[in-house]
């Protein structure tokens, strides 16, 4: 085989023919999750919530994403991505995706809203409200909506408010047919208030709060009719940057959070039925571009649906689903600490249950040999149960040392109030470096047994919030192994010290290693390849976008290594390019539960999965900002039971699922894979079979641990199972 460095191979191709658009990624990827909205096969109020979701996302989007692109361009900023675009370029390639994607939610909520009004779940304009409600809602209006409005008029003396971020209020052109008088008026929708109303009955009606108002303008406005109106939604610049000269980190959050309410607008949605004059007051009183309004047909702001998720209607939902709790520290008593200390443990979120990592951090708190603790808190949800462990145990004489991360974008709030409590509980808060996010998720407990002190760890690929563990598929690995105690040690006093660490013996950390670490792993399944040695790359993870990485795994590709990578959202990688990507395959996986774990598996010399095959989990995606900017860590697995779980229980059903599984063409675009004989759903899968490592004495360690197929049929892997003697654990 002709050997090429990968600088070489990549130079073959243009910047363009190399990489896709990260911002045209991410579109694509909400057009995924858009898509599970008109998915016949879900029940009709969770398409409800995935329509919901997109449009939530689609904010976030434009907060940060779009609105980084207005910053550079109004800053003359020329740089180019890596597949050679300016930020002009972006933006405009971005205001036009954003755009279909935009109308393509409207089709599909114009979609559901008559298959709701179908089964009894109505959304009403003002003309479908009977007379008997429309008495229950003036006195609704009058007593629980008209004292939280501020209408206004809007003329010299009373010029157009501020707004905030999110903002939506109605527009309104009023004539008085007595006088003839025209005025201009606005009403400011509070975010306290709900956006649906919900009649009362047993038939669930609502009608937008808009419509209420509308309704009842007289009451506001008393003389005055409608002659046109219209709503309108902004979406204003929502990051936040820090300034490395920033004396009083925590102080500076503040008023940066504070800012960020009056950040740039840089997108403004309106009614079409909101008049030409109407439009043009608004966007020059936001100072908006005719580029970045759009005018909608249909609903605006799509998350407040989420409300209507709220109906109690199951058989409109998934069946609940109820979390296990793992069967080996069942079988120790609930005692974390001996089943822990037996052998390494992984738990498979959220098919089983996040209250075992609050158990453990509870049995350390209350524990009189546990003698400190050290977690990282990057996103820990409004009420947190490992928040009140660890105060418990400080309170109770432990030594606490607590890494709360203010930069975890729009919690940045929430972890400065935790910060404030747990220091008064007497817990040692850490803020962590200025310019790099803490982002590894660890804990670290350390325990006197006998006459030493032994070390248990948690590791994990998402974060300690109890909300999103019940949604996000995560993996959290327990351990007492000496060394990696020893390396976490060592990552604590980095992040509390800035002092790097002399060596680490197992993991490694970014930005500092991680990136060097996996470019090692992977030139050395390129030189078994080159050798005619077994060779292959798995990788699990939400966003590829690293142009250093995709070009190391374009070398490899052509140097003959096979390469399977399930990259759940962003991925600027083009797959299956001949001379570029030949052996590259990626796949994207979306449904009932948001894929987040990160896992990369090596062949080392033998074919996945493999007993010999190197496997890591991680905190850190493929991407410049989580191993250039970011402290993230790649834990290796050495446990037998707990690798064979992670690559051949959860790599292989991921590859396997042929329900809610895209794969990735080279242009950019996906296509749903259509399921050639028996389907294979991972997350139906997993919700009903129990993970290796969690199943106590069913499973003993062995050499040998039967494979799931992945050409083989649902039915035949039905009857297979995982075990490391007589095999049991990887049913369907």
């Amino acid at each position: 085989m002709n050997v090429e460095t990968h600088a070489t191979t990549a130079q073959r191709f243009s910047p363009s023919e190399r990489y896709i658009n990260r911002e045209l990624s991410w579109l694509k990827f909400n057009e995924r999750v858009l898509e599970e909205a008109a998915n016949p096969t879900y029940p009709l109020l969770e398409r409800l919530k995935f329509l919901a979701i997109s449009g939530d996302n689609l904010d976030e989007f434009y907060m940060v994403r779009v609105a980084g692109l207005h910053g550079q361009v109004e800053e003359g900023v020329e740089t180019l991505t890596p597949e050679g675009q300016t930020p002009a370029q972006q933006l405009k390639e971005v205001r036009v995706e954003g755009e279909k994607l935009t109308r393509r939610q409207q089709v599909i909520w114009n979609r559901l809203h008559e298959e709701l009004d179908d089964i009894g779940i109505e959304v009403l304009q003002p003309d479908a409200i009977k007379p008997d409600e429309c008495a229950w809602l003036e006195r609704f209006f009058l007593e629980q909506v008209y004292p939280v409005l501020t209408p206004q008029t809007l003329d010299p003396a009373h010029p157009f408010p501020f707004i905030p971020n999110l903002g939506f209020g109605l527009m309104m052109a009023l004539e008085h047919p007595d006088t003839d008088e025209d005025i201009l008026a606005l009403v400011i929708m509070p975010t306290t208030l709900s956006r649906f109303v919900r009649l009362p009955g047993a038939e669930a009606r609502y009608v937008a709060l808009e419509n209420v108002v509308r309704l009842f303008v007289h009451e506001l406005f008393p003389g005055y009719a409608i002659e046109g109106d219209g709503v309108f939604r902004i979406i204003r610049d929502s990051d936040i940057e820090v300034e490395e000269e920033a004396e009083d980190l925590v102080r500076y959050f503040q008023t940066a959070i504070k800012r960020r309410r009056r950040g740039e607008v840089i997108r403004l949605k309106v009614e079409k039925r909101m008049p030409q004059r109407l439009r043009r007051y608004v966007r020059r009183a936001f100072q908006v571009s005719e580029d970045d309004m759009s005018v909608l047909d249909g609903i605006i702001g799509l998350a407040d649906l989420m409300q209507l998720y709220a109906e109690e209607r199951p058989e409109l939902k998934f069946p609940p689903y109820d979390a296990r709790f793992p069967e080996r520290i069942r079988e120790h008593g609930g005692d974390c600490f001996s089943a822990i200390g037996e052998k390494d443990i992984v738990v498979h979120h959220p098919y089983e249950s996040f209250e075992v990592v609050i158990a453990f951090l509870r049995q350390a708190a209350a524990d009189p040999n546990v003698v400190a603790i050290k977690q990282t808190l990057y996103r820990a949800g409004k009420q947190s149960a490992v928040i009140r462990a660890l105060i418990d145990a400080a309170e109770a004489g432990k030594s606490v040392t607590a890494v709360v991360e203010l930069k975890a974008r729009f919690d940045e709030e929430q972890n400065i109030a935790w910060a404030a409590e747990l220091e008064r509980a007497g817990v040692q808060v850490v803020y962590g470096f200025i310019d790099w996010k803490t982002h590894a998720k660890m804990s670290l407990v350390v325990r006197r047994e006998g006459q030493g002190m032994r070390t248990y760890c948690h590791f994990g690929t998402g974060n300690y919030h109890p909300v999103t563990a019940k949604i996000y598929t995560d993996l959290s690995m327990f351990t007492a192994d000496p060394v990696l105690g020893r390396d976490v040690a060592q990552v604590f006093n980095f992040i509390t010290s800035y002092v790097k660490p002399k060596r680490l013996e197992a993991m490694s950390i970014a930005p500092i290693g991680l990136r060097a670490r996996i470019e090692s792993l992977i030139s050395r399944e390129i030189e078994n390849a080159r050798a005619g040695k077994p060779c292959g790359i798995w990788m699990k993870m939400n966003a590829l976008v690293d142009a250093e990485m995709i070009d190391r795994l374009y070398e490899a590709s052509e140097e003959g290594v096979p390469i399977d990578l399930i990259v759940r959202g962003i991925c600027c990688l083009r797959p299956g390019v001949a001379g570029l990507s030949s052996n590259i395959r990626v796949r994207s996986i979306v449904g009932r539960f948001l894929e987040h774990s990160r896992i990369y598996a090596f062949a080392n010399g033998a074919v996945l999965p493999s007993r010999t095959a190197e496997v890591f989990l991680s905190s850190a995606d493929l991407m410049p900002r989580n191993l250039n900017r970011r402290v993230e860590v790649l834990v290796p697995i050495q446990n037998p039971t707990v690798h064979a779980q992670v690559l051949d229980q959860v790599m292989m059903a991921n590859f396997k699922d042929t329900e809610q599984s895209w794969e990735m063409l080279s242009d950019g675009s996906y296509e749903r894979i259509q399921p050639a004989g028996e389907r294979f759903n991972v997350h139906h899968y997993f919700m009903n079979n129990p993970s290796l490592s969690g199943r106590g004495t069913v499973i003993e360690e062995a050499p040998d641990v039967p494979r799931l197929d992945l050409t083989r049929s649902q039915s035949a892997a039905d009857e297979e199972r995982i075990v490391d003697d007589d095999p049991a654990a990887v049913t369907a």
